[in-house]
């Protein structure tokens, strides 16, 4: 018969093994709560690699996890934008450099398949996280507005609150009936990592294309990970070349910046879509990463904004046994709506425009760039903003009111 007397309550059940889950069972440890891991075995990742910006990276090194993880990290200390397009009119160069707003470097580049095994390794060691080797079927209310978790075997797990980090097709999310808009995008991401004969410097080097951005992404010495977004024709035509030919003519797209290449990973291929919840939390369950936000590989944003869902949920998740008039959900949902939207808006709005053969569109885009490559406090604002979200309009707003505050008199 299948066990279905509930487990030990714990403080947090994790649902789902990807790198979400995994972040969010390690940091949750690591603040002192009980957690549960409900983790089935899932492939083992592609070639595809993670850029950490710094904000992700400072969290990881309060959940004393950064340590384990620096030594496969390579650090991108440069941003460089290239207008890689043979429209009429065409942005300038623009270089962003992580010294410029006081880091070392605006985050660290590494390959998801090192990342999930350092994760898997440390959640085996510690105490404090127990997993159950299997995906959950069911969420059922025990009592208003609390859960319990059914295991594919029967087993049942109780929390005193619930991260669903079970992708995109979330199970937790459609059991508690928030909805999902999904869209797709006309376009392909081609993904690899390369060998180059030139060295990159520390710099990720990202050019705009009719069908979308190419970027390189450092990965080691004289070595890059690679996403390339065309449309379907062009992804079709490039992945059928053999390895030399595609070579040689990646070496033509991205203008022999790194010199010859080789590529040294199978070729990942991904249509690109979006897909955003209705709402983030409800009752005692918060979604986390791609359970409540999906969007194309543009701009690093991906896992960095499914660690700071992870941060809230964490820090909620430790208040969740004393009382509150607002489900934590909700609070849940307050606090990370505004950064989900915007983010999904901003990466939506590039892409499109990169899109566009609008001439209006164009010159946007180009101003954009041309102001952001010259006027040294623009660029200062949105390299802090991108990297350490929030920061950048904090730091402006307080410079204002330091500006407009009265001087005292000697």
């Amino acid at each position: 018969m299948p066990d279905t007397k509930p487990h030990a309550a714990f403080d947090l059940a994790v649902i789902g093994g990807g790198l979400s889950g995994l972040i969010a069972a390690l940091a949750a440890a690591e603040k002192g709560l009980r957690v549960a891991l409900a983790a089935p075995a899932v492939a083992e990742p592609d070639g595809r690699t993670t850029a950490l910006l710094a904000d992700s990276i400072a969290f990881l090194r309060e959940a004393g996890l950064w340590e384990m993880i620096e030594p496969i990290a390579y650090p991108l200390r440069t941003m460089r934008i290239l207008d890689g397009t043979n429209r009429l009119i065409r942005a300038p160069q623009a270089d962003f450099r992580a010294s410029e707003i006081g880091l070392d470097a605006f985050g660290y580049n590494l390959e998801n398949k090192a990342l999930s095994a350092l994760l898997h390794q440390r959640i085996a060691a510690t105490a404090a996280i127990t997993v159950f080797n299997e995906p959950a079927q069911a969420l059922k209310e025990t009592r208003s507005g609390k859960h319990a978790v059914t295991l594919a075997s029967g087993k049942v797990i109780e929390a005193g609150a619930y991260a669903a980090a079970d992708g995109r097709n979330s199970m937790m999310r459609d059991a508690l009936g928030i909805t999902c808009r999904n869209w797709r995008y006309p376009q392909v991401a081609l993904v690899m990592n390369l060998e180059h004969t030139l060295d990159h410097h520390d710099t990720s080097t990202e050019f705009h294309t009719e069908t979308g951005p190419l970027t390189l992404v450092p990965l080691g010495v004289k070595r890059s990970s690679l996403v390339i977004v065309l449309d379907e024709a062009g992804a079709d035509a490039l992945a059928a070349l053999d390895e030399t030919a595609m070579a040689r003519e990646l070496e033509h797209r991205m203008q022999s910046v790194l010199g010859k290449l080789r590529v040294v990973s199978p070729v990942g291929r991904f249509p690109l879509s979006g897909a955003l919840a209705s709402r983030f939390g409800k009752h005692d369950v918060m979604l986390i990463g791609e359970a409540g936000h999906a969007f194309p590989p543009i701009g690093a944003q991906g896992l960095n904004l499914g660690i700071r869902d992870i941060r809230a949920a964490v820090t909620l998740a430790g208040t969740a046994k004393h009382e509150s008039a607002e489900p934590l959900g909700e609070r849940y949902h307050r606090e990370r709506a505004s950064d989900v939207a915007s983010r999904t808006a901003s990466v939506d709005v590039l892409n499109r425009s990169l899109l566009s053969a609008f001439l209006p569109v164009q010159a946007l885009r180009a101003a954009g760039l041309y102001l952001l490559a010259n006027a040294g406090p623009l660029r200062r604002l949105m390299m802090r903003e991108g990297v350490l979200p929030g920061m950048g309009f904090e730091n402006l707003s307080g410079r204002l009111r330091n500006g407009f505050r009265p001087q005292r008199s000697a």
